[in-house]
């Protein structure tokens, strides 16, 4: 992967003059000075135990590789990223086993807690809106933990309250498979929705001041979930499906229903999430995959993995993945914005989540000034892009928090 230039605006402003460019740099660096710039999705740590399983403890962060078989954060490029609060994802396999998921969540909270640690002049551990604030205000990066997946509590509540006491923000409802609770948007629906415990799950979310996070689930677990929340939801990354009819985005339907449930989608950077052009490419390319190495008697080289290996880069050289851009997730953030207004939207990268798989102009973690100042050039005033930032996930978190406080004073905890 080429690296970046050294100033990450230069990707969105190529065709702005200097002084343009210059202003929205200015602009920029004096709304991440008053607002914290929070992303809803970040997998290092998950690409850390993959890529560096025997060492992930005491790896040197300072400057990792970067590229489809590198890393997209580390230290140097957060320097640069303005970032000033992350969700730290604590992916694990659906496909494990219950117990299995359980245990590897438990290792990926160690990990990114082991990281803060080793760093606390770069890293400071939040958990509420007030948390993020002071980290930023002392120059730190306030790290919060999302756990990515019902089924990593393995239908327990009290797996779900020791992840909250262990510092986790967020349990997303699903990941790619449909659960004993909650169907998932890239799986065969069996409940329609949730279950009687997944709405349970929904309240002990709000109880514990944990955020409900709707990435990855069916539209009428969506839903449902909305209906039964009484915090807001956040969509910690996702695009719109308008733009894009991938399953993994959200209907315009749901985004209207944040106007009245007050939550946010933190727009994803994942190519297929982004382009319908990237995402039909990709399912030509899996079926070219299939078509060339399935059973027989339908695969052309099965039995045959170096011809299908070269038939395969032929069929790439004929058929080249179309670009996704920078300008296109600006794109899916506008139409969320439009939809369901400025104070729904924000920002949920994905990085390091998706193999080095991003769109031109952001391709790691330094670039986020450029999605801002593409804004900007769009007609974004300075206190929508401050609200896209963090803002309106900070009035999220404060909402949750409220929820949480005013049921723990109308009854004790079970």
């Amino acid at each position: 992967m080429r690296r970046l230039l050294p100033t990450a605006l230069s990707v969105a402003l190529v065709a702005a003059s200097p002084a343009t460019a210059q202003d929205y740099s200015t602009r920029v660096a004096r709304i991440l000075k008053a607002t914290p710039l929070i992303d809803g999705h970040n997998d290092w740590a998950e690409a850390l135990r993959e890529k560096a399983p025997e060492t992930r403890w005491t790896l040197d962060l300072a400057e990792l590789p970067s590229g489809v078989d590198g890393y997209d954060t580390d230290l140097a490029r957060l320097k640069r990223s303005g970032l000033g609060g992350q969700f730290w994802s604590v992916w694990v396999s659906p496909d494990l086993p219950g117990h299995e998921q359980v245990i590897q969540t438990l290792e990926q909270i160690d990990l990114v807690r082991a990281i803060v640690a080793r760093h606390p002049d770069r890293f400071a551990l939040a958990r509420t809106a007030a948390d993020v604030r002071r980290a930023h205000k002392a120059g730190r990066i306030a790290s919060m933990i999302g756990v990515e997946g019902g089924g990593q509590i393995d239908g327990n509540l009290s797996v779900l309250r020791s992840y909250a006491a262990l510092g986790a923000g967020y349990l997303t409802l699903t990941h790619a498979r449909t659960i004993e609770w909650a169907d998932s948007a890239t799986d065969d629906p069996k409940h329609g929705g949730l279950t009687d415990f997944g709405r349970q799950v929904v309240r002990e979310l709000n109880r514990l001041g944990m955020l409900v996070d709707l990435s990855h689930v069916s539209p009428d677990t969506m839903r449902d979930a909305i209906a039964e929340s009484k915090a807001p939801v956040i969509f910690s990354h996702s695009g719109a499906r308008a733009l894009n009819d991938h399953p993994r985005n959200v209907p315009d339907d749901v985004l209207r229903l944040l106007l009245a449930n007050g939550g946010v989608v933190m727009v994803d950077y994942a190519l297929p999430y982004v382009s319908d052009a990237y995402r039909r490419w990709a399912a030509d390319s899996a079926a070219e995959k299939t078509r060339l190495n399935a059973p027989p008697y339908a695969g052309l080289d099965i039995g045959q993995p170096e011809k299908a290996k070269a038939d395969y880069a032929a069929w790439l050289a004929a058929h080249p993945a179309p670009e996704v851009t920078l300008s296109q997730v600006a794109d899916h953030i506008e139409h969320v914005a439009r939809v369901a207004g400025h104070d729904h939207v924000g920002i949920g990268s994905d990085f390091d989540g998706v193999g080095g798989q991003l769109p031109t102009g952001l391709k790691d973690v330094s670039t986020y000034p450029a999605l801002l100042a593409e804004l900007m050039r769009r007609g974004w005033s300075d206190a929508n892009i401050a609200k896209l930032a963090g803002g309106n996930v900070l009035r999220v978190m404060e909402a949750a928090e409220r929820e949480a406080a005013r049921q723990a004073a109308a009854a004790p905890a079970p």
